[in-house]
């Protein structure tokens, strides 16, 4: 399997983030040709030190890190990243890794 992993910082507004993010960013993000897994993360995102300074983490899997790659190219994966600064005003940082289970 390949990830993407969305790290979304602290938002200047956090409730109109998470409205338009779930109402709006989700279903144009879900369009994403080979997507097989989405999944987001619930309540506070913390750090061992505290306070992490994200304010989501959202995880995007695919079948194979050349699956993962196709899927980018999309259009609707160019919608998905366009919108982002539609509600992500404390910015992103985009990670995208093969995996193995150990």
């Amino acid at each position: 399997m390949a990830k993407v992993v969305v790290l979304y910082k602290t938002p200047a507004d956090k409730a109109a983030f998470d409205k338009y993010y779930n109402e709006t960013h989700i279903p144009i993000a879900k369009k994403i040709p080979g997507l097989k897994s989405y999944e987001i993360s619930k309540g506070g995102v913390a750090s061992p030190a505290g306070d992490s300074g994200i304010h989501l983490v959202a995880m995007l899997e695919f079948e194979s890190f050349a699956a993962l790659q196709s899927g980018l190219a999309s259009p609707e994966a160019g919608a998905a990243v366009a919108d982002v600064p539609n509600f992500a005003s404390g910015g992103a940082d985009i990670l995208m890794f093969d995996t193995i289970e150990v």
